[in-house]
């Protein structure tokens, strides 16, 4: 993880660190603090390497290599989260159904 310099208890990270932290910290069901978080830094420090990643002060931005087998792997993971919440939707609809059906079997007829 990170190297400390001598003298203060300052943290350097490598570049490919710092990279994954940022790519990370861009999925859409992930947090900045969430990530910060899971790799034990401060989310103000991931904050300013996603800043810096967007200014394009990294260098290298490994988005632009990959850019369309990461788009069709970011549609196909969209497609699967919506399709996800479609069928827990449409579960706990039957859920509901199977409780109404139980309670009208429960209740006397009045006829």
């Amino acid at each position: 993880m990170p190297a400390y310099k001598t003298g203060k208890k300052t943290a350097e990270y490598s570049l490919d660190f710092k990279l994954k932290a940022v790519e990370w910290s861009f999925e859409t069901h992930r947090t900045v603090k969430s990530v910060a978080e899971a790799l034990d830094i401060h989310p103000f420090m991931l904050s300013k390497w996603r800043k810096s990643y967007r200014d394009g002060e990294f260098g290298v931005i490994r988005a632009q290599k990959n850019n369309g087998k990461r788009d069709k792997a970011t549609d196909e993971v969209s497609k699967l989260k919506q399709r996800i919440s479609e069928l827990e939707e449409e579960n706990d609809i039957l859920k509901k159904w199977q409780r109404f059906q139980a309670e009208q079997k429960r209740k006397p007829t009045d006829s």
